[in-house]
């Protein structure tokens, strides 16, 4: 669909651009009311599909967005994950979710490893965070384990109050961009 979002592989996964094929797991996700809780409920098929598209337009406005997680194994679909920052956010956001079936097997925490290194390295960005909803207490877990503390609470216009947990910045984590790799 769109040529400019990067494909980035890890041991197990990939993480790519939204394909035709994902739109059904991802809708299926986006209207389950206790799944989607913490990352944005859609209480209808017309408005997933929306959240779909307004992905796609994410990327081609931003130049970032959320990544399909492909599992290598089965070449199936099996969560979401990029950096998101829509009009109302007071910064871009790493944010992560596995669909049904793959909760347990630590795809999150690679894919969020690999998401938030191409954030920083490609994309110069200084800092991020993940902005989680009080009582997530799965997505508190895997953003500590990945290095983030808790830095204070805030009002998302879409989600209403939110916890950002910053994560280490690139110098903290080794990471260099990639200019400055390409200059030395």
């Amino acid at each position: 669909m769109m040529s400019n979002i990067p494909r980035i592989e890890t041991e197990r996964l990939i993480l790519r651009a939204p394909e035709q094929g994902d739109i059904e797991p991802t809708i299926e996700f986006l209207m389950d009311p206790v799944r989607s809780a913490g990352f944005g409920h859609e209480p209808d098929r017309s408005s997933a599909w929306r959240w779909f598209a307004m992905n796609m337009g994410h990327w081609a406005l931003r130049g970032y967005g959320y990544f399909i997680i492909e599992d290598k194994a089965s070449g199936l679909p099996c969560g979401l994950v990029g950096i998101w920052a829509p009009e109302g956010w007071p910064e871009p956001e790493l944010g992560y979710v596995v669909f049904e079936g793959f909760e347990g097997r630590g795809i999150a925490y690679e894919a969020a490893i690999a998401a938030r290194a191409w954030g920083y390295t490609n994309l110069g960005l200084a800092s991020v965070g993940s902005h989680i909803v009080p009582g997530n207490t799965r997505s508190i877990a895997l953003a500590e384990r990945m290095g983030a503390t808790y830095e204070r609470t805030y009002t998302n216009p879409h989600m209403g109050e939110d916890m950002i947990y910053r994560h280490p910045s690139p110098a903290e984590l080794g990471l260099v961009p990639a200019e400055a790799k390409a200059a030395s």
